[in-house]
């Protein structure tokens, strides 16, 4: 088995190391998570390690966040080495995520949790927060070696230290073994059929608070294990990271520390669970209102429900911002009754929005935010905290001190596999303006304790891209701009939802809008199968006729290209059914050949 993997890392397709994002045309949902390794399995029978053979591999997972080819194959390896389905063997670029993984559920199973472990707990396991914050309750164990964990009631887990990869010392007694691997994150391992229920949910962690173990790592791990070699841990190299914050600072015109994450979801994450410590710690007994838009990113929304199930007093608020709804008039009618219940809001919202790319009235916004209301017995009301998603237009300056946005409490954050990194990584970063700096300190703590902070790899990549994002959102704008305006002239009927020339003007240049084709039929089902399946017929065009350049994949920001999808089927994943979009989103590159887009597109047209 392992001189299979040694040919198999011999011949690794570059894309295994270098995709962040899932083609959705090789992508079965329903077998996502089985389907690469079973296909794997056959390859690995029939000793067949080609490149080509990997490279027609169907998709793993999704997007590295929840898994990814190399992880995958990693997981395989040490299932095998300890005779365990691999299903019940999950890496994490986190060291704490797995713990927090198990805590989680057993809270909301109401089932007690004894963690046992050797030597020293890491530095950044905080009981004090895990159990005042996250409500999590686990007993503490230090023990000598895992024969010593006897019999319990409950979960029982033990962390270990390991520079190698590779078998684990067996204990009926253990149900999840924690292999921390320094600076590659760490490795779950679940013993035990009783303990199957806990695999979708400690997945659903590692898909949206914190990442799989990241594809460089991972195939760090396994060259250890083929070599049979230690780890040596590895540092974030000072140059990188230093280039990376003041490249955030530049660009976003702030001057508080930026924090950077291994994802844009990890960073989202480390933003919610600051926000509720310090609401803890400042706002006793207050109950916490995460103000979402329903229809935002799926993973956006699908967290703050998850940060609400598991704490009592903080509860989900809709805000409806897209096609009839205003956000500006949403907010305001929202934080008047979160007020007259002497409630603290948080509010999360992107702008441009997502997928109809809508930019509300800045002016009315900030008057808005700023307003200052009462609660029911006359008293002042708690300010809000604007947490903005800027992914689209990352460029835009909200929290400089002479910015729309200087004398709110805000903080902003962007997804880095977007435009930051070009598509090339998954980290993701956050700023605030200067009347926020407390707040920071608190994300900072729940970044670390995550311990979610991006990796070497990852400011590495953010160090090369961040100084040329500016000019690249410029050049992929433009090229939006121009496909747009073909669209319009070519298919008139259509309906576009883009920046208006003056929205640009003000320096909102996406460069993804989003596609309403015109459809037929005689009752609303009809025109909306029609619909629907002329979407699938014009992205199936452009992948085809353009197969280097159009890609069916969700990202946006990439560096060549053109990505498509149906938001609806992909990024609103576990939105309600009635507030998904069902329409045709692309995202234009800086670098792509615009005029052969054009021609494809009026073929479509013209087959209708």
């Amino acid at each position: 088995m392992l001189n299979y993997i040694k040919e198999v890392l011999k011949n690794t397709p570059s894309g295994w190391l270098t995709t962040t994002t899932h083609r959705l045309d090789i992508y079965n949902e329903a077998l996502a998570k089985t389907e690469f390794l079973d296909q794997f399995d056959i390859l690995y029978k029939n000793n067949n390690a080609t490149t080509e053979a990997l490279n027609k591999l169907p998709t793993a997972y999704d997007y590295i966040r929840l898994g990814h080819p190399l992880s995958c194959v990693l997981e395989w390896v040490i299932a095998n080495l300890n005779n365990l389905n691999p299903e019940h063997v999950i890496s994490f670029s986190s060291q704490t995520m797995p713990i927090l993984a198990i805590l989680r559920k057993n809270l909301l199973e109401n089932k007690n949790t004894q963690i046992s472990y050797t030597g020293e707990l890491p530095d950044f396991f905080n009981t004090e927060i895990l159990k005042t914050v996250y409500g999590y309750a686990f007993d503490l164990k230090q023990i000598e070696n895992a024969s010593d964990i006897s019999e319990f009631n409950g979960s029982a887990i033990f962390i270990s230290n390991d520079t190698k990869f590779g078998s684990i010392e067996a204990n009926p007694n253990i149900d999840f073994y924690v292999n921390l691997h320094g600076h590659l994150g760490s490795v779950l391992l679940i013993n035990g059929k009783h303990n199957n229920n806990y695999v979708s949910d400690i997945q659903h962690v590692r898909r949206r608070e914190t990442i799989a173990m990241t594809p460089s790592n991972a195939h760090t791990a396994l060259q250890s294990i083929v070599n049979k070699s230690s780890i040596k841990n590895e540092t974030i190299n000072g140059t990188n990271k230093t280039s990376v914050l003041n490249a955030i600072n530049k660009i976003t015109n702030t001057t508080t520390k930026p924090l950077v994450a291994s994802s844009g979801l990890s960073i989202q994450y480390a933003i919610l669970m600051g926000l509720v410590n310090d609401a803890i710690e400042n706002h006793k007994g207050k109950a916490i209102k995460i103000v979402v838009p329903p229809n935002c990113y799926g993973g956006t929304n699908d967290q703050a429900r998850r940060v609400a199930a598991c704490i009592d007093n903080v509860e989900i608020v809709d805000l409806l911002v897209d096609g009839n709804n205003d956000m500006v008039q949403s907010i305001d009618t929202v934080l008047n009754t979160i007020a007259a219940k002497d409630a603290i809001p948080y509010i999360i919202a992107e702008i441009p929005t997502n997928p109809r790319v809508e930019v509300p009235n800045l002016l009315k916004l900030k008057a808005v935010l700023s307003q200052e209301r009462k609660t029911k017995t006359g008293e002042i009301a708690i300010d809000p905290v604007f947490i903005l998603d800027q992914t689209f237009c990352p460029n835009v300056h909200f929290l400089g001190e002479d910015n729309i946005l200087a004398n709110i409490r805000t903080i902003s954050f962007a997804s880095g596999s977007k435009f930051p990194s070009g598509g090339q990584c998954t980290a993701g970063y956050c700023v605030a303006n200067t009347i926020t700096t407390a707040l920071l300190e608190k994300i900072e703590i729940q970044l670390y304790l995550c311990d979610n902070e991006a990796t070497g790899f990852q400011y590495q990549i953010l160090a090369k891209q961040l100084p040329s994002m500016t000019q690249r959102i410029t050049n992929a704008y433009n090229n939006t701009r121009e496909f747009v305006n073909y669209i319009n002239k070519t298919l008139p009927q259509a309906k576009i939802n883009f920046v208006s020339q003056e929205l640009a003007g003000q320096g909102f240049t996406p460069s993804v809008f989003s596609l309403d084709l015109p459809t037929k039929g005689n009752t609303d089902q009809e025109k909306e199968n029609y619909k629907r399946a002329l979407n699938l017929k014009l992205i199936n065009l452009m992948i085809t006729k353009i197969p280097n350049e159009s890609k069916f994949c969700v990202s946006y920001g990439q560096l060549n290209g053109c990505y498509w999808t149906i938001p609806a089927t992909s990024t609103q994943g576990t939105t309600k059914e009635g507030d998904k979009d069902y329409i045709v989103r692309a995202s234009l590159s800086p670098n792509l050949d615009l005029e052969l887009h054009k021609k494809v597109f009026l073929e479509f047209v013209e087959s209708l």
